[in-house]
């Protein structure tokens, strides 16, 4: 098996708001929208597909509720720690929540914003050599 990940899919409570969010607030662009499904390519050979989650739940399964957030993130990396600031008061006036940009530890600049299912995204700046390799250009 190819050390790589093809789909990122995300079982949403209601696919309008997530594809509002997504598509009409960050300006992503979908390359494909069926019954229940919105995909939209976030870099080089990766999708990031919004599924209903009833649709979800019937093909792979019931979903595991409870309190606190999910354990995972998903990632956007910039270029500067500014871009971290505008993506997190991009989020904010698309009425998520959003947290402050805070200098990291191990050098870099984060933040977070959730999408409308709680999804926690992280907004990175990294100035090492991983967080270089993930930038596009």
């Amino acid at each position: 098996m190819d050390q790589r990940i093809s789909f990122v899919t995300l079982a949403v409570a209601d696919l309008s708001a997530s594809r509002s969010f997504y598509v009409d607030g960050l300006g992503w662009t979908p390359e494909m929208e069926a019954d229940g499904v919105v995909m939209i390519p976030v870099g080089e050979h990766v999708i990031l597909s919004l599924w209903d989650r009833a649709e979800f739940e019937e093909e792979v399964g019931p979903i595991a509720t409870g309190d606190g957030v999910a354990p995972f993130t998903l990632a956007h990396n910039v270029a500067t720690r500014e871009e971290v600031d505008s993506v997190l008061e991009l989020a904010r006036s698309l009425g998520r929540e959003a947290s402050e940009g805070q200098e990291r530890v191990w050098g870099g600049y984060t933040g977070y914003f959730s999408d409308p299912d709680g999804v926690r995204w992280e907004v990175a700046y990294n100035p090492g050599p991983v967080g270089q390799s993930v930038l596009p250009g």
